[in-house]
């Protein structure tokens, strides 16, 4: 190990900056939310360093650096472009025993910078040792993907428990039981939908109480295929589920990202097949919950959008279980986006409409007139089966039988295929079409031609 990671505590010790450019500027904006007190010396100031030493209470010193600067000064930080100045600040830092950092001089430091996630009071610092400075903010920009903004909030909330959980609960273990329960459970949800007061109820509860058995529900959407697509939140709360159950839609990809030691159950659903009635995933999402776990359901696309998302929240809302949802992009948004097709344009269509092509099958009342209607977008879901219905009934309803159409089978994976024809060829082309595809009717087609970027050339009928 290089270098020894510490954590300094600079609430009202001094900080002495030589320089007054924007990399100065940086290194005091940084500062100043530790609470420092900041002492500068430039011959001149940039703009922004001027703006914040006129705000703020930060000393400027004047153009010249003494060595008498440094005394009673807690760290040093040299950020000039003179290679001479650096030097001797450094020199006369090092003599004194104080840490000293020269910025891009690795040579010239007693302490380096790391790249920081700030999820304060939660902090996370990354260093290459100042080997490899890009990739450690690679490092930083993945760890910040995966780290939502509410575990400052949570870490801050519990700080003010900390002392009435350890008087409460007197050994190490016991404690460490409760608290990670907390982090994985309704507490963590309450802070992360920002019910503060609600979140401190509920950990008053489970000191004082029975700790409940009751787990929680998140349902996810995966989105459309593409697994740079998936949410962070999403994300997130995979990484966190204890069980995990997902349709058959959802990308291998996808389920790869789910914490390691948590169950994975498919219970998704194609066409044709079912390898779990609905009404028994609805009964498996409270039952796992009600065990104490945390429960990832992860449907494709979005989970309110033809997903039947609603139905099992409405389930588990009966069961008085803890839930939140994470939106997913729809297929309707991502499919298109992918096969060049905008959805709407103010020269082709002032409106879109998201169907089905599977409705129940006591038979959902269609309003065919109003789908049939020109300079609007149609989106068909699972409509490939019923294609030739959709085109005899939109025909006889008015819309042209030329109308473009576009038949996106398995959109925004690397092997998506899109078929382009017209109206009249709707039925042909579903029938070339592999599962999944997604339907898309309407003058907004044609600009693929021109906008398409994602994988193969569209192909015309």
């Amino acid at each position: 190990m290089e270098y020894l990671p510490l954590f300094a505590n600079l609430r009202r010790r001094t900080v002495l900056v030589v320089g007054g450019g924007h990399v100065a500027a940086r290194k005091i904006e940084l500062l100043m939310r530790t609470g420092a007190q900041i002492r500068v010396v430039a011959r001149e100031l940039c703009p922004q360093l001027t703006g914040i030493i006129n705000n703020r209470d930060i000393n400027w010193l004047g153009p010249i650096f003494e060595p008498a600067m440094l005394d009673e000064v807690f760290l040093v930080i040299a950020a000039t472009d003179d290679a001479e100045l650096n030097a001797r600040v450094y020199k006369c830092a090092d003599e004194r025993h104080t840490l000293v950092n020269v910025v891009d001089e690795q040579q010239n430091c007693s302490f380096i910078f790391p790249s920081i996630v700030d999820r304060s009071p939660i902090i996370v610092a990354i260093s290459s040792s100042g080997k490899a400075p890009v990739l450690a903010r690679i490092i930083r920009e993945q760890i910040e993907s995966m780290l939502p903004m509410f575990l400052g909030t949570m870490a801050t909330i519990a700080g003010t428990w900390r002392s009435r959980i350890k008087q409460y609960i007197c050994n190490m273990a016991g404690r460490r039981s409760f608290w990670e329960k907390a982090f994985n459970g309704s507490f963590a949800n309450m802070v992360a939908q920002g019910k503060l007061e609600q979140a401190e109820q509920e950990l008053e509860y489970q000191l004082y109480n029975c700790p409940s058995q009751s787990g929680n529900v998140a349902l996810v959407g995966a989105g459309p295929g593409d697994s740079g697509l998936l949410t962070l939140r999403g994300l997130q709360l995979m990484q966190q589920a204890d069980v995990v159950l997902y349709d058959y839609l959802v990308n291998p990809e996808i389920i790869d990202l789910v914490r390691r030691d948590a169950d994975r159950v498919c219970v998704g659903k194609r066409v044709g097949e079912h390898s779990m009635p609905q009404a028994e995933i609805n009964r498996l999402l409270v039952k796992l919950a009600q065990q104490g776990k945390n429960v990832v359901r992860l449907k494709g696309g979005d989970p309110f959008i033809f997903g039947r998302g609603g139905e099992e929240l409405q389930e588990v809302a009966a069961a008085g279980i803890s839930f939140q949802v994470v939106p997913g992009i729809t297929a309707a948004a991502g499919a298109t986006a992918y096969a060049g097709i905008p959805l709407t344009h103010r020269e082709y269509a002032q409106s879109v409409t998201f169907i089905t092509g599977h409705p129940r099958d006591d038979g959902d009342f269609i309003d065919w007139p109003s789908l049939a209607r020109c300079n609007q977008t149609l989106v068909v879901y699972m409509g490939v089966m019923k294609a030739a219905v959709i085109n005899r009934k939109l025909v006889a309803h008015g819309r042209a039988p030329q109308t473009p159409v576009a038949v996106i089978s398995r959109g925004t994976y690397t092997d998506q295929k899109v078929l382009i024809g017209t109206l009249e060829q709707l039925e042909m082309l579903a029938l070339q079409a592999l599962p999944p595809a997604l339907l898309v009717i309407g003058d907004v087609v044609a600009l693929s031609h021109e906008i398409n970027w994602f994988g193969q050339e569209n192909l015309i009928a």
